[in-house]
């Protein structure tokens, strides 16, 4: 049976598209029950270091995490990287690669959008990015909801900013090799992140797992904010038949507009190695001091 821990290894802080700084996700993720946390920022690790003295000084056990963008067959996917030693230099190499480019990808997607009467958006959407290096889709989006052009972020991703629509440019991020790789030689466990959202036909997701699982890949999030019940059992399946471990992560973005909180998912399906399972060496726990002093504030 699969041990029961409210792990929640998937979420994003203003370091790349959140809206909530690191110390404020732990915050909430320990008010909400959350026993393992990871912050997950995109091809960002600048956030690493805040979020674990967070955990730390609340109690709450931690592992170092990255979200990589990645190119396979011409589709983005993300993997998740967990417990790796963030200062291993070519994890840092690899994603400083990946950030660059972004910034130019912006631009030209402000340019779309000018083309259907959206002007300004560049402008508008780095006020939304903490980290210009790391502007996004998501911050064009808060934009959009801003400037009245849509309700909400979902609307603007049904309307813009996605293949076929307005203001979407495609960028070449990184190989799942060297996705895979970085997080590896940094001493972590990479994770195929959301399979659900990829739409893959049954031969392309094949083709993902078994090029993943070749290159040393370990883990898939079975449970996680985007899957529906039905693809929490279809991805434990798919675990079990390529051998790898199940991770779960809601996630979260921001209180407005994330359908799924930080430590509310239900847990892994049975018969399943949680991912933490081969990272217990690698989960930074709170000193004995830190474990009294955050109990001494919850009552």
């Amino acid at each position: 049976m699969t041990p029961i821990l409210n792990a929640d290894l998937h979420c994003h802080s203003i370091v790349s598209d959140g809206t909530l700084s690191p110390e404020a996700l732990a915050a909430r993720a320990k008010a909400n029950g959350v026993e393992l946390w990871a912050l997950t920022d995109h091809d960002e690790i600048g956030g690493q270091q805040r979020a674990a003295a967070a955990a730390r000084a609340l109690g709450l056990p931690y592992l170092s995490g990255v979200e990589i963008s990645v190119t396979f067959i011409g589709r983005t996917i993300h993997i998740v990287g967990l417990g790796f030693d963030p200062e291993h230099p070519a994890l840092q190499r690899g994603l400083i690669q990946t950030r660059g480019g972004r910034e130019q990808r912006a631009q030209e997607m402000s340019e779309s959008l000018a083309k259907v009467g959206i002007a300004g958006a560049f402008k508008g959407a780095l006020k939304f990015a903490d980290n210009p290096a790391l502007i996004a889709r998501t911050h064009f989006a808060r934009f959009l909801v801003e400037s009245g052009v849509c309700r909400d972020t979902h609307e603007v991703f049904r309307k813009y900013l996605t293949e076929g629509k307005p203001g979407f440019v495609a960028h070449h991020w990184a190989s799942l090799k060297d996705a895979v790789s970085w997080i590896t030689q940094a001493g972590g466990v990479a994770v195929i992140a959301h399979p659900a959202r990829y739409k893959f036909s049954i031969n392309e997701e094949f083709a993902l797992f078994s090029e993943f699982k070749n290159h040393g890949g370990q883990g898939v999030e079975v449970v996680t904010g985007s899957h529906s019940a039905a693809e929490y059992l279809t991805y434990a399946d798919t675990a079990r038949e390529f051998g790898l471990a199940a991770s779960r992560g809601s996630d979260f973005h921001s209180p407005e507009e994330s359908h799924t909180e930080l430590g509310t998912l239900p847990h892994l399906p049975g018969r399943l190695t949680p991912v933490w399972e081969l990272l217990t060496d690698r989960i930074q726990h709170p000193s004995k001091q830190c474990q009294t002093a955050s109990a001494a504030m919850d009552h």
